[in-house]
């Protein structure tokens, strides 16, 4: 008696299960000592250090004032890592998504973009809930590469206009109009300001080469912080821009240069200005514009955060939890435009100074917020005199650092020509156009490239007569046997399927042999009805041996084994000759 199918063993889908503190419990259940605080203490502060500077200048790149940087490094740093699944996870603004931010800021201002960051953290929640931490993986390799090293270029190229003090008459939308800006502005170029932002980068690139224990940002910066101070003392006539004469802000009446010494206060996002300096005005319309925005910071912050804990897995050595990552990431930027914060999502390269400055827990990551917002309150004043210039400097090599030009070019070198095609495709087009659609032409095209070299890998054979190394007697005059090997899905389903138009008249019997088919997809299914109509229309018999549980679900419900009298279902091949005989 043939077996009608193999019980399926397809696991169902898993019930959504919140697993917030994950990483910080998981320290705390193998032990915390006061060896551990002192630790995470220093390694907060080391790291406070680092994403100051860079929460600032990552601010003004994205078209806001600094301080909307720090409090995301206050709100999204704590939050994050409180609720998080890595361990060593440090999260804040990070450069990535300076050219998704700036649209939007020119486009809607900062009451737009702080909606578009709470949409995003919605939609970031949700993909946590619905555990797609571990989908992120199947995105192309070239493709983060490729638009990775064009939003570094795009990046560097909008630091020239502060690292050379140049005054454009207007900065376009479009990047190449953008670098005709530019070159147009040449005549306006400082060389007051291009001492300040070279020296600064010299500092930057040389100090690792003295001392690794103490952050590069903080010497460099610090040190033309004063020089600039005391320039500005002795020569008053002396152009050099800073953020105190770049940003003022309004705290309850008093106005006031720089930062302000001030708690983040909450306030609704809307509440903040939009373009042009006037009122953000939320309605369904905004709402319905501000989707594509939010739905690429959504995906930008969940594709960087998750390689960020990736990374950090790979130094420390640990294994994170990418759905409590999702959930707690999206909390994070639900709560952070409450308080005037940009989007934030993991740094890697704070990350990284994390982990090599002997962090213990989360906890070093909520310290690195705590320390920063002490700054704040206490030392907002001399930060004004930080120069423009030597922002732009940090940034320019931050985009160098994250660009992986020699890893860019090996790829070029050496991977295969598909790869490479997808690689420039999203380099160029994020640099030409911008990130979002440069990643969605991207993962379009590689997904058509690995849907050919799936169907390529899909095989099929086709045995009439002579002997099979399943059977120990020869195969039968009127019976043919048909291997089909890999997945039977849209591209492979009627490749696989087309060698039965060629069965001459005296077969009688067809047996599909499937052991080697994991997976059949709906094309497949119809692919696979169409052929076994053909034959048994012409009364035919049809046995289908070794189904998997998957395969054999999906014809199941699609009827085709129900009618034992045209389709057989059997074990093993053998057993299919015997039931003929």
């Amino acid at each position: 008696m043939p077996h009608r199918y193999h019980e399926s063993s397809i696991p169902r889908f898993p019930l959504i299960k919140l697993r917030p503190f994950a990483a910080l419990r998981q320290k705390f259940n193998e032990g915390y000592t006061f060896s551990d605080l002192r630790a995470d203490l220093m390694s907060g502060a080391i790291v406070a250090m680092v994403a100051l500077p860079l929460g600032m200048a990552l601010a003004i790149a994205s078209g806001v004032a600094p301080q909307n940087g720090l409090y995301t490094v206050i709100i999204g740093g704590s939050v994050v890592a409180l609720f998080g699944g890595s361990r060593f996870q440090v999260s804040g603004p990070t450069a990535a998504f300076v050219v998704i931010l700036a649209p939007i800021v020119q486009k809607f201002g900062l009451g737009g973009l702080l909606t578009a960051g709470l949409m995003a953290g919605l939609l970031l929640v949700l993909m946590g809930m619905a555990r797609m931490g571990r989908l992120i993986q199947f995105i192309s390799y070239p493709v983060t590469t490729g638009f990775t090293a064009g939003i570094a270029v795009v990046i560097s190229t909008l630091q020239l206009k502060d690292f050379f003090g140049l005054h454009p008459a207007k900065m376009p939308d479009r990047y190449f109009e953008k670098v005709w800006a530019l070159f147009e502005s040449r005549g306006t170029a400082s060389a007051t300001e291009f001492t300040i932002g070279a020296c600064t980068l010299a500092f930057l690139l040389l100090w690792p080469k003295v001392n690794k224990r103490i952050p590069a940002p903080l010497v460099a910066l610090t040190s033309v912080s004063i020089f600039t101070g005391y320039l500005k003392s002795r020569f008053p006539e002396l152009e050099i821009s800073t953020i105190g004469n770049r940003f003022t802000y309004d705290a309850s009446g008093i106005i006031g240069q720089g930062i302000p010494p001030l708690l983040p206060h909450f306030s609704l996002p809307w509440n903040f200005f939009g373009p042009d300096g006037k009122p953000f005005v939320l309605s369904f319309e905004a709402i319905q514009s501000l989707v594509p925005p939010a739905f690429a910071i959504a995906m930008l912050g969940a594709i960087e955060s998750l390689l960020s804990a990736v990374v950090a897995d790979g130094m420390a050595h640990t294994k994170h939890d990418p759905d409590a990552e999702l959930l707690a990431l999206g909390t994070g930027n639900i709560l952070c435009p409450l308080f005037g914060g940009i989007p934030a999502t993991g740094a890697i390269a704070r990350t990284a100074t994390n982990i090599r400055f002997g962090a213990k827990s989360p906890l070093s990551a909520i310290f690195h917020a705590g320390f920063t917002l002490l700054t704040i309150l206490l030392f907002a004043p001399y930060v004004s005199y930080l120069p423009m210039a030597a922002l732009a400097a940090l940034l320019i090599l931050v985009a160098y650092n994250m660009s992986e030009v020699k890893h860019f070019f090996h790829i070029v070198r050496v991977a295969p020509r598909s790869d490479v095609i997808v690689l420039l495709l999203c380099f160029g087009l994020t640099v030409s156009f911008d990130m979002v659609v440069g990643v969605t032409i991207g993962v379009v095209f590689a997904a058509l490239l690995f849907m050919r070299n799936m169907a390529a890998i899909t095989s099929s054979q086709l045995s009439m007569g002579g002997s099979h190394p399943d059977l120990k007697e020869p195969i039968p005059k009127e019976v043919v046997v048909y291997e089909i090997e890999g997945p039977l899905f849209f591209g492979a389903a009627e490749k696989a399927v087309e060698a039965i138009s060629g069965i001459t008249d005296h077969i009688r019997t067809v047996i599909f042999l499937m052991d080697e088919v994991p997976v059949m997809d709906v094309t497949g299914l119809v692919a696979f009805e169409s052929a076994i109509k053909k034959l048994t229309v012409h009364h035919r018999n049809v046995f289908l041996v070794g189904l998997k549980a998957q395969p054999a679900e999906l014809l199941s419900k699609a009827g085709l084994l129900q009618n034992l009298n045209e389709v057989r279902v059997c074990s093993t091949l053998h057993e299919a000759i015997q039931h003929l005989t």
